[in-house]
């Protein structure tokens, strides 16, 4: 069964307190989603650690509830 939406954002959110998330459904299957995360845990960060960040929120979910997650990181103004 495909993650939701409300599921995905929940999970970013409690692994990065204070984040912001905007999802969308890239193919309309609730299984193939592009995130932009916004978080003030990305500060000093590398991309490539701020996108570890975001997939770890998923474990072992990634790859299988959660098919495919293109992520996007900003840290805030």
């Amino acid at each position: 069964m495909p993650m939701s939406a409300a599921e995905i954002e929940t999970r970013i959110t409690e692994a990065l307190p204070g984040a912001q998330v905007e999802l969308k459904d890239l193919a309309g299957d609730d299984d193939h989603w592009a995130a932009t995360v916004t978080a003030p845990q990305f500060v000093g960060k590398s991309r490539v650690q701020q996108h570890k960040m975001v997939y770890a929120a998923f474990g072992d979910k990634m790859g299988n509830e959660l098919h495919a997650l293109q992520v996007t990181t900003l840290v805030p103004n």
